[in-house]
């Protein structure tokens, strides 16, 4: 029963750290939903370009969980699961929240500018100028990160497409192309052919279904090295095309499996517990210096984007502040999606994703 206590306690502070003071926050910052936002003030069919709630929170939700934290409470976990438990609940609410949330207000009252940009309206021209080439050193070092693991998630090492008997890296590799291919229809859809959200959305969902038991009977075999050269080419492409085509289409698309699969692993967690087939070995709390170093500032380093994460900034004001259509949804968009993140990391079990394009876009943007 503890991991059920563990899912009920946080999501309560959760909810109760949004209701009240992301409300909180909110007002005293002066969130005006009459106001009109960049997306529509600049819109120009590229960054610019207002964007259905549910759509957006999509892409910034899919786009923030991604693939660098994967191991971050594995590792911390040597503390024991209550500070673990702890710095999501907390980080998240205090800390991670009002960062997403005042990154990505601050972009919508400066014209959507980048975080870059932004520092150079305020700190002047030589501060903006040293965090841009950290910005730039740091993302080159995460896109090369992203890029290996992926490539060695895809590499196979037979050649062309595959039938009948795949391996696990081939058909990973063929479901994702595929899901990409969808994705840029549903772009062209919902922007272009007027169809609406939500027909859309189920159109394209059974396509997924569809695609997806294809995908585990025909693989896509490729090399490391020919799969390292067509993700560059991809985030870079992905990077420079409008949004709507693959960057808000494919993150709004992938964030219902996140959804679901979270889903799916808090119901298993219920059912497991009252079968009595549910055990729960981590310690609560092993001692203030572990084989990683000391609590302080070991845990706060590993477990970063479940409860605060400076790269957040990045996707807040390279993005989704250009496609905010109402400042009334900054709260639910920036600071709600931080806080189903900060679930994601402070229950038994996680899921990840991954946002190489969205890094490559705060380069090239």
């Amino acid at each position: 029963m503890t991991a059920i206590l563990i899912i009920v306690v946080g999501i309560i502070c959760l909810v109760c750290g949004y209701v009240f003071y992301g409300s909180w926050l909110a007002k005293q910052w002066g969130v005006d939903p009459t106001r009109k936002t960049p997306a529509y003030e600049m819109e120009d069919g590229v960054d610019y370009v207002p964007a259905k709630p549910a759509v957006l929170m999509g892409h910034h939700y899919s786009s923030i969980a991604g693939a660098g934290p994967i191991n971050g409470p594995v590792q911390a976990a040597v503390f024991g699961w209550v500070p673990v438990f702890l710095w999501c609940v907390i980080g998240g609410i205090f800390f991670g929240g009002v960062q997403d949330f005042g990154s990505l207000f601050a972009s919508v009252r400066h014209k959507g500018k980048s975080v870059g940009e932004i520092i150079h309206d305020t700190m002047g021209k030589r501060a903006a100028r040293l965090f841009s080439i950290f910005a730039l050193l740091v993302l080159i070092l995460v896109i090369a990160s992203f890029v290996n693991v992926v490539a060695g998630t895809f590499a196979s090492d037979n050649w062309g497409i595959t039938t009948g008997t795949v391996t696990g890296n081939e058909t990973t590799a063929m479901v994702s192309v595929l899901f990409i291919v969808l994705a840029i229809v549903y772009g062209l859809l919902t922007n272009r052919a007027g169809l609406s959200t939500n027909v859309a959305t189920v159109c394209v969902s059974v396509c997924i279904i569809a695609f997806l038991f294809f995908g585990l009977n025909v693989g896509l075999a490729l090399s490391r090295t020919t799969w390292i050269v067509l993700i560059g080419v991809y985030i870079t492409i992905a990077s420079l095309v409008p949004v709507w085509i693959l960057l808000q289409p494919r993150d709004y698309l992938s964030s219902f499996l996140l959804y679901a699969m979270m889903a799916v692993a808090v119901i298993g967690i219920f059912f497991s517990a009252f079968a009595g087939t549910a055990t729960f070995e981590l310690p609560a709390f092993t001692g203030w210096s572990t084989s990683i170093g000391t609590l302080f500032p070991a845990l706060f380093i590993t477990v970063a984007c479940g409860a605060c994460s400076g790269f957040h900034s990045l996707i807040a004001t390279g993005t989704t502040s250009k496609q905010l259509s109402s400042e009334a949804d900054a709260k639910p968009i920036g600071y709600g999606s931080i806080l189903r993140k900060s679930f994601r990391r402070g229950r038994p079990s996680r899921l990840q994703a991954s946002f190489p394009v969205e890094v490559s876009k705060a380069i090239t943007r």
